[in-house]
């Protein structure tokens, strides 16, 4: 293990049994995290982000799911060789977690004080006045004052309620934050204060950070790295410049050419074709041929290696080196013109827009688009 790496994972396979079959979750899946570093991991809905997390954490719920093999080195110790009582000693004090639902990550017969005193308590030797001033100050640290150390859930919004999973999950300090999906359900305005939050204690803490998000505009924002998950494998991991300005696989290709251009004249989007595939039932070969306009016969028959394209910049793909810069659909292609294509092509010519996947990323373009919107 790297001495500068805080975490490292190995060859990380995770299944669930369930009575329709075995759901591949998590499939071979290596990636390393440095000390202070942030890690945003990116990918559609079932492609293996939540369970991933879940393995790090050692919460797969068995039954049904099993972590079938691999290695989770952190701080030069493997979590899956660890018994429960280590383990525990883990989660809180070295590792927290900020899960998707806050109401749901709350006790709602428990003042949030007391939820917080809980945790401080469990990890360190302090009596229940101390455990009760410390969460006070973690309270006013995430913006709450401390006068409502003796509310319950319910009495909170939706954006305080996550401030509160926050600051259990940083109450003790942890060495790893691992945020799954923090501003899901919540309104522009509070997402963008709750990522501030999460970003200014990372800074302040030194905390590496471990984003789980959909959102490439949020991981521009905070992260250093990108890994791009698909089907339960990484299919493109490295620095954040790597996958914004270097995009190699189709997959990453596809994702930015869904976000749109504010200066750009596109009439409509080029999304990718079709949908991922069933986890119990995945395709032979590279899980993403279906979808894929460069996928060819070695595709449907072998899983292409995670390869080092750049250095730092690993790629899942046999046409790795055809670099582009959109995604485009057959089925559009074959309908357009050739007047269409000249038109495009002078378009694209006089057009002064964003130039690179991290601007068209960009928070600030993306609010003038909404902006914009609204005003139609």
């Amino acid at each position: 293990m790297n001495n500068n790496n805080l975490l490292e994972i190995k060859n990380l396979t995770i299944q669930y049994k369930t009575d329709n079959g075995l759901v591949h979750a998590v499939n071979d899946l290596s990636l390393s995290l440095e000390k202070g570093e942030s890690l945003g991991l990116v990918g559609e809905t079932g492609a293996g982000k939540t369970t991933t997390a879940l393995g790090i954490m050692n919460l797969v719920p068995d039954p049904p799911g099993i972590i079938v093999g691999g290695e989770i080195q952190f701080e030069g110790r493997d979590l899956l060789k660890l018994n429960k009582q280590d383990m525990r000693k883990v989660r809180g004090e070295k590792i927290s977690m900020v899960f998707q639902d806050p109401m749901t990550s709350l006790n709602p017969v428990m003042t949030v004080g007391k939820q917080i005193a809980e945790s401080i308590s469990i990890h360190e030797s302090l009596s229940r006045k101390e455990a009760e001033r410390r969460a006070v100050d973690v309270l006013e640290m995430v913006g709450i004052p401390g006068e409502r150390f003796n509310e319950y859930p319910h009495q909170f919004s939706g954006g305080m309620r996550q401030r509160v999973v926050i600051a259990i999950a940083l109450a003790c300090r942890p060495d790893l934050l691992i945020a799954d999906e923090p501003t899901t359900a919540l309104d522009v305005t509070i997402q963008a204060q709750v990522l501030d939050l999460i970003s200014n204690l990372k800074n302040e803490q030194q905390t590496s950070l471990i984003l789980i998000t959909h959102d490439l505009g949020v991981v521009a924002e905070i992260c250093e790295k990108v890994a791009i998950m698909y089907a339960g494998r990484l299919v493109e991991y490295g620095t954040l410049g790597d996958i914004y300005n270097h995009t190699r696989h189709p997959y990453s290709i596809g994702l930015f050419s869904s976000i749109p251009s504010v200066d750009g004249d596109e009439k409509r989007l080029t999304p990718i074709p079709g949908l991922m595939p069933d986890p119990i039932n995945l395709p032979e070969g590279c899980s993403f041929w279906p979808r894929c306009n460069r996928a060819t016969e070695e595709c449907k028959k072998a899983v292409p290696a995670l390869t080092e394209s750049e250095p730092g910049h690993w790629v899942r793909c046999f046409h790795a080196g055809l670099e582009g810069s959109s995604y485009k659909n057959d089925a559009s292609n074959k309908n357009e013109t050739s007047k269409q294509d000249d038109t495009s092509k002078k378009n694209d010519a006089s057009r002064k827009g964003p130039q690179t996947h991290a601007e068209y990323a960009d928070t600030e373009s993306a609010c003038k688009f909404l902006g914009s919107l609204v005003s139609e």
